[in-house]
């Protein structure tokens, strides 16, 4: 009997879909290959296994496709009418075919996602919500979060609101377990770092925008793993239900990733987010946790799917040693480095390699304390991580609807920053994605000794980031000119924060995808990157091995480096060289000094940056991280 290998696909299009492939990749289907190597490798050599597969459509499907969905053994799982796609199971030996269709533009594997993974006081939090002139406490209120994750503990006291009601507003599994509680024990933590009501225990684990919306979709299943399919169906309910005021999602924390292959240009996850921040939603990623190896040695390169998209806010961790005092924070050893490796593969083979910088910025999350999903009815018993690690149980209550957990990791600071972007949006409601995106960069804490790649532009300042945010005007359209006023007063805010007693300056600059940029007109003079739609790095030119302006979109007065530095703890760029622009732009051209840019960049101090593809030890390394972080003081209980 001939056995055929069957596969998962997914089928992806949508107008907007196909715009921003047009803008962001100018490579058209001749001259480069639409079937990612890692899946035609895994085609070839596993016919008589299931194979999951991811694929893209630049038009509507035509009579072919259809013809050939209508075939024997092709089998429809899902429909995402939102974001124009379909999951579905088909023999492997179609994918050949499937490519050769003129409206299919790229097919990648369905991916495995998984986890990667006081605080109020030291991110600045508490202090904002006591400003002078704040004429309502900033607490999220009205905002939605959207966690994708492993569920939530819907009965935990810390997603109840002042009043002890439920501020869980929405559940949903995509996992197809039929379930949104939290087994795994991984949602229900991240949810409450970024909208935790600490009340119960006297505000001790309070998290970001303690009186948010919180929308529960269950992505990952009582294992924390899942896959890249559940995410799309996640976000394509998000985008079909943007404009729902009871949800009013206007954030969206994915504390979960897969290793990032496929470049951003093609990528369905990477697709998803951009089309969700387009509409207005900020979307928040973890950037990983493999930033070394089981020696120790740091590891560049390994930033997730889908924190390698230039329009997600990609946060990596900051280990704040238990205090909070931010003098002695630093980024914490595991969490993962830049720059992107993600790459596409071009009609002669050669790879073109992304090379973004990555995280943006980093925030607090190595020990920290919040909810423990600890429900005794569930079945089987929650949850799995402290079955398995009851060192992570934090001892502190022994009614379950108020236990709390040690967890690290970037998946731990992702909805750090995520809570704070639900803030910036209570106090500004009128901020785009891109707005918020620049706020938190420009007013993050340049960490002393590390260069962008490791904090991108700082740790998160949520005191800075409100101040500003604040000021920002609420009038502001497409049709504002270049240059115009951005806030509504002439004099600039300080650039400088005091937190728990200790001062440090603004990083003042932001990242752009192969460079950094600085100056004060990003925030005394309009730009037509803040747009809705727009990213934060158009406008600024990739050149011969150079990034500049354009002119046109970005008005004068910002300054854009020559190179990756390691910081002073002062302004973005200041400090000593460690990593020239043009090698993230030379894409494999031998450039001056010998070095070539190719599956790996040597770097000055010997490191090599990887090519995206995870070694055999990196789950385990990133759950290690997960568990146990860096060891070092805790978070007080």
């Amino acid at each position: 009997m001939l056995l055929v290998g069957f596969a998962s696909a997914i089928f992806l299009f949508s107008p907007a879909q196909s715009s921003l492939a047009q803008r962001d990749n100018p490579h058209s289907r001749g001259n480069r290959e639409n079937i990612s190597p890692e899946l035609q490798n895994s085609v070839n050599a596993k016919l008589d296994e299931t194979v999951s597969i991811l694929i893209q459509l630049n038009d509507q499907p035509s009579g072919k496709l259809r013809a050939l969905l209508n075939r024997n053994g092709v089998h429809l799982k899902g429909d995402f009418e939102s974001l124009g796609s379909m999951a579905l199971d088909l023999p492997a030996s179609v994918v050949a075919e499937l490519a050769a269709l003129d409206e299919v533009s790229f097919i990648d594997n369905d991916n495995d996602t998984q986890v990667l993974g006081h605080v109020t006081t030291t991110t600045g939090a508490e202090q904002m919500r006591t400003q002078s002139g704040t004429s309502a406490k900033l607490d999220g209120t009205g905002i939605g979060i959207a966690i994708l994750d492993s569920g939530l503990y819907v009965g935990h006291k810390a997603f109840n609101d002042y009043s002890k009601k439920s501020r869980i507003v929405y559940s949903q599994d995509f996992t197809g377990e039929k379930r949104v509680d939290d087994v795994y024990g991984h949602g229900t933590f991240v949810a409450a770092a970024a909208a935790g009501n600490g009340d119960a225990w006297s505000n001790k684990y309070t998290g970001i925008a303690p009186n948010a919306k919180i929308i529960n979709l269950r992505v990952l299943n009582s294992s924390g793993t899942g896959k890249v399919s559940y995410v799309l169906a996640a976000l394509d309910w998000i985008y079909a239900n943007r404009n729902n005021t009871t949800y009013n999602i206007k954030v969206v924390n994915m504390s979960l990733g897969t290793p990032a292959l496929t470049s951003y240009r093609n990528d369905p996850l990477c697709q998803a987010v951009r089309k969700l921040v387009d509409a207005g939603i900020v979307v928040v990623a973890a950037a990983g946790n493999d930033g070394k190896d089981q020696s120790g040695a740091k590891v560049y390169g390994h930033i997730h799917s889908p924190g390698n998209e230039p329009s997600a806010i990609t946060v990596g961790a900051v280990n704040g040693f238990g205090t909070d005092s931010r003098a002695d924070d630093k980024v914490a050893t595991y969490s993962s480095r830049g720059p992107t490796r993600s790459y596409w593969t071009d009609a002669y083979g050669l790879k073109h390699y992304d090379n973004v910088i990555k995280p943006d910025l980093v925030a607090i999350g190595n020990k920290l304390i919040f909810a423990e999903s600890s429900n005794s009815s569930a079945s089987p018993a929650a949850n799995r991580l402290v079955g398995l690690y009851p060192q992570l149980d934090a001892s502190l209550y022994p009614t379950s609807n108020m236990k709390q957990m040690y967890l690290n990791g970037s998946s731990v600071a992702a909805p750090v920053a995520a809570g704070a972007a639900a803030l910036l949006l209570q106090a500004n409601p009128k901020l785009t994605p891109s707005l918020v995106k620049m706020i938190l960069m420009y007013t993050a804490q340049p960490l002393s000794g590390f260069n962008a790649f490791e904090q991108g532009a700082g740790s998160l300042n949520i005191e800075g980031a409100i101040r500003l945010a604040k000021l920002v005007r609420q009038d502001l359209t497409t049709n504002t000119s270049v240059g115009a006023p951005l806030l509504t007063s002439a004099t600039l805010p300080p650039p400088q924060s005091t937190i728990a007693g200790y001062t440090f300056t603004w990083s003042q600059g932001i990242v752009v995808n192969h460079a950094t940029a600085r100056g004060v007109a990003l925030i005394s003079k309009y730009q037509k990157p803040y747009n809705l739609g727009a990213l934060l790095n158009d406008g600024f030119l990739d050149k011969f091995l150079t990034v500049s302006t354009d002119g046109i979109m970005v008005s004068d007065g910002i300054m854009v480096s020559d190179g990756i530095m390691v910081s002073d703890g002062t302004m973005l760029g200041n400090g000593y060289y460690f990593f020239p622009n043009a090698l993230l732009l030379a894409d494999g051209i031998m450039v001056s000094d010998g070095i070539m840019v190719s599956d790996g960049i040597m770097v000055s101090d010997g490191i090599m940056v990887s090519d995206g593809i995870m070694v055999s030890d990196a789950t385990m390394q990133a759950t290690a991280a997960l568990l146990y972080g860096d060891d070092t003081t805790c978070m007080l209980k």
